[in-house]
């Protein structure tokens, strides 16, 4: 194999991941992220490294495994990020890879195809090179990331997580900062059954749904605390049939955001015990956490602080943040030293004008590979 002279060059790995980004994923779009998955498993053929493919269950895509031949006797490194997006087919059209200056666009590209990438990059650098890192990598590309991973949660955890996934909360607000906490995610159905009647000869035989939807949301809306960062939105509603019916049926789906374990342990009894205040009328309410709250420990910051003086000797300046948001790194960080938003710099995370900056590839690749060739 013949060691590229400028491993790092910006370019050329903006070619790679223009390659990833033509090929539209959407996650309910199983065949396309399986020919994506095919195009980065080929990219392992003839390195150290042993390549799994897992076929996509419950209309998903295929996951993909791919572990460094070395190290995977013990805990090691698992970089985690995810090949679906969530523009629908033919958004290329309306978003085209093209690059402006220090900007590429393209959907995806920002989250999270060009994150995958560098880490993809990083690792067939460290084999064509033939020095081992002291610990065993192992780099899982999954499929249904931006739907909550319901077929790919499962999976050992090993010594140290990197998430690639960036966040527009993030990057649009503070410039490229990298993530050590994350608020936990719930998410719950509400379903509300009345009596329908008629609205004006018999209205007085009726009990409305919607009426009592109105008293939930109003309920769901008071546990909303901002100062201790509890977040509760009432994000979909919908009920009845006509204006002129009582309506028998009324539904709502609810987000809510927890930023510790303990608010989840009291947020989550109130919004499932929630009761109809209407005689005649009730209330059902079902969910529950997705994505556990991922807090920044004393392993976290730890690592963190290793990956800051890495950047510092590259020659740029790293800095941590807490958002809203949640990731796969939510899933791993209740266990294990966590680091997520490793990925490219960039903005507008499912948008129409998704984007990267070209800038940040070299340097943040660069983050990557130093922390293969120095964690322990």
């Amino acid at each position: 194999m013949t060691v590229p002279t400028s491993p790092f060059d910006s370019r050329t790995i903006l070619d790679g991941i223009r390659q990833w980004v033509e090929i539209e994923t959407p996650t309910e779009a199983p065949d396309q992220i399986n020919q994506l998955v095919s195009l980065v498993s080929e990219g392992y053929r003839g390195l150290d490294a042993v390549v799994e493919r897992l076929s996509g269950r419950d209309g998903c895509g295929d996951h993909l495994i791919a572990r460094s031949g070395w190290g995977q006797q013990e805990p090691g490194i698992l970089i985690l990020s995810h090949l679906d997006t969530v523009h629908p087919i033919g958004f290329l059209r309306r978003l085209p890879f093209s690059i402006d200056g220090d900007v590429a666009f393209g959907p995806g590209i920002y989250d999270m195809k060009g994150g995958a990438y560098l880490a993809y990059h990083a690792f067939r650098h460290l084999c064509l090179t033939g020095k081992r890192s002291p610990l065993g990598i192992t780099h899982l590309f999954v499929s249904d990331e931006e739907i909550g991973s319901p077929t790919s949660r499962a999976g050992s955890v090993t010594s140290t997580y990197l998430a690639l996934r960036p966040s527009s909360s993030i990057s649009a607000r503070d410039g490229g900062r990298i993530v050590t906490g994350r608020k936990g995610v719930a998410r719950f159905d509400v379903t509300i059954r009345g009596v329908p009647a008629h609205a004006g000869a018999r209205p007085q035989d009726g009990r409305s749904a919607i009426r009592e939807l109105a008293n939930v949301i109003h309920a769901l809306e008071a546990l909303n605390d901002l100062e201790r960062g509890i977040t509760v939105n009432v994000g979909v509603v919908r009920g009845g049939t006509r204006p002129n019916v009582i309506a028998e049926e009324a539904y709502a789906e609810v987000d809510a955001r927890l930023p510790t374990p303990a608010d989840a342990e009291e947020i989550l009894p109130k919004i499932l015990g929630l009761m109809s205040r209407s005689e005649g009328v009730s209330v059902e309410v079902t969910g529950g956490v997705n994505r556990p709250p991922y807090v920044k420990g004393n392993a976290g910051a730890a690592l963190f602080e290793h990956a800051r003086s890495l950047a510092e000797e590259i020659g740029f300046e790293l800095v941590d943040t807490i958002t809203g948001g949640g990731s796969d790194g939510n899933f791993t960080a209740p266990f294990t030293a966590t680091l997520d938003g490793l990925g490219v710099d960039g903005k507008g995370a499912h948008t129409h004008y998704e984007q990267m900056y070209i800038s940040s590839i070299e340097p943040r690749t660069r983050l990557l590979h130093r922390l293969y060739q120095t964690l322990r």
